[in-house]
């Protein structure tokens, strides 16, 4: 039996309490159903969306075990095997050696510290929201490196690569999914 969103949410609060984490998840995994929907798998979003959600579920109780421990944890809760790859590879190439193969986990792999760089760059604009920003404001933050320094950009651009796009092209996307997701990630956090 495949997990559902209200098990997977349950899932990510028992290991997560940091409400900057909870957010996180929430915000990547509205972005990967964008994705799913917009690449042509719309029958999959909600696996996407799942997959988006439960991403970093290991990650605060267990920050170096990264990828690692999140399939045991996955394991434990009856979650599936391509659900298990598919969180545990967006930490290709950092904690574990497993390659994003599928359009899914390339997206992922691409979008995650993306997603934190734009919810970055919307802290500091007036607004506070996405909604009005645009690609060249984007761009702007994204090459300054001081800038949401923690959000790796060598991750994002090999993401970029992997997926066989353009830079712009994935920063363009990823803004346009947090941009029209804006309204539902506040909401699935209320």
């Amino acid at each position: 039996m495949a997990m559902d969103r209200s098990q997977a949410w349950e899932l990510l609060k028992k290991y997560n309490k940091e409400p900057f984490h909870l957010r996180h998840g929430v915000t990547v995994e509205h972005v990967m159903g964008w994705y799913a929907r917009e690449l042509g798998y719309g029958d999959e979003a909600e696996f996407w969306s799942l997959v988006g959600l439960l991403h970093d579920v290991d990650f605060e109780m267990w920050p170096e075990e990264h990828c690692v421990k999140c399939q045991q944890l996955l394991s434990q809760a009856g979650a599936e095997e391509r659900l298990i790859r598919a969180v545990a590879c967006h930490g290709w190439g950092h904690c574990v050696d497993l390659k994003p193969e599928h359009e899914m986990e390339k997206v992922l792999f691409a979008a995650d510290e993306l997603t934190g760089l734009i919810g970055a760059a919307a802290l500091m604009r007036p607004s506070k929201s996405t909604k009005d920003m645009e690609l060249k404001s984007l761009k702007k933050k994204f090459k300054d490196k001081k800038f949401a320094a923690g959000c790796s950009r060598d991750v994002i651009a090999q993401g970029a690569e992997l997926l066989g796009w353009e830079l712009d092209k994935l920063l363009d996307m990823t803004l346009r999914a947090m941009q029209e997701e804006e309204d539902a990630i506040e909401a699935a956090l209320a």
